[in-house]
């Protein structure tokens, strides 16, 4: 684990629950600070692990067939079991 610089400790005290931009230079990508309940809560909020329904794994398997180009193919299904 990555320990905390002082002006990084200050930044996260005074932003609270805000996240607190950070620089790398040398890569020169950023990142954000975020309190550990932060996010949680928002990973909670952004991310369903339950199963899915039968109706939508009806819409996938469309999508997936019309990407396909498998449209008008219904003609070919066997209904009979």
């Amino acid at each position: 684990m990555v320990e905390l610089s002082e002006p990084q400790r200050q930044a996260l005290a005074v932003a609270g629950e805000a996240p607190v931009p950070v620089f790398d230079p040398d890569t020169h990508a950023a990142y954000f600070l975020i309190r550990r309940e932060v996010y949680e809560r928002l990973a909670d909020m952004l991310y369903d692990d339950s199963p899915w329904t039968d109706e939508e794994m009806g819409l996938l398997a469309a999508e997936d067939a019309n990407t396909l180009g498998w449209e008008g193919m219904e003609a070919y299904q066997d209904e009979t079991p």
